[in-house]
């Protein structure tokens, strides 16, 4: 990938993937959807690939883990970023179409709603990548049974937004519990056995999942709405996070 620095990182608890993307010219770089307890590990990386870390940002506000994004901030002086349409606390807020650059890069944010309210797609033109948050994943989607959850407000978010890419665009999803790692536009038009069907079908899907209430919901969204703990990986935080107990 000529002029870009790229990694793509995973965190087994939550199944969430964290994305690097740098500017191989002036080494200035942004992180997507980061997880509180991988902090560490994010900066490692950030450093030994000789990048200054600009942005940490969320596709939205996350109800499955903690983001790290304040606690990276902390260890390297960066900006939080967030969608306005969040209500989520950080430095930066974007509304749709807005462009974030990282040096000789430019990142579109692109609304993508039906999750949550707040959701962004964010998509780097030059290299044909796209960072689809819980929008869209690989042969699915997130669920829209809680947190501003719209059903057909996501299908119309993924029709028109995403899918109206070139179909060799990749598709970079912030999770995937099967072990892979990058999707096209092309195989999800195709593949995606709910967002194949027609807009009622998938409706009526959405509505009959089934899934269990999320495990971590109601200690991460708290956090999240504040842009995370500011401190990096603090014991007792970790352990509150891991009990369930949400911030005073």
């Amino acid at each position: 990938m000529s002029g870009l620095v790229f990694r793509q990182l995973f965190d087994s608890t939550s199944s969430t993937y964290t994305y690097i993307i740098g500017c191989a010219v002036t080494r200035l770089a942004a992180i997507i959807d980061p997880v509180y307890e991988k902090v560490s590990r994010d900066v490692k990386m950030v450093n030994e690939l000789d990048l200054k870390l600009k942005y940490a940002m969320n596709t939205h506000c996350h109800a499955d883990h903690v983001t790290g994004t304040a606690a990276l901030r902390s260890a390297t002086g960066c900006q939080t970023i967030i969608s306005k349409a969040s209500a989520a606390k950080a430095d930066l807020y974007l509304n749709d179409n807005d462009i974030v650059k990282i040096g000789n890069l430019d990142l579109e944010a692109r609304s993508t709603p039906g999750h949550t309210d707040g959701c962004m797609t964010f998509i780097l033109h030059s290299h044909k990548l796209c960072f689809t948050g819980d929008a869209l994943m690989i042969r699915a989607c997130g669920r829209t049974d809680f947190q501003q959850g719209d059903a057909r407000k996501l299908y119309h978010s993924v029709h028109g937004r995403i899918f109206s890419l070139s179909e060799d665009y990749s598709i970079y999803p912030a999770h995937d519990y099967q072990g892979r790692t990058q999707s096209s536009v092309r195989e999800e038009k195709l593949y995606n056995p709910r967002l194949t069907k027609s807009e009622d079908e998938f409706v009526h899907i959405m509505e009959n999942l089934g899934l269990k209430y999320p495990a971590k919901i109601d200690v991460s969204v708290p956090w999240n709405m504040r842009c995370g703990p500011t401190e990096v990986e603090d014991k007792e935080i970790l352990a509150d996070i891991a009990a369930n107990k949400p911030p005073a």
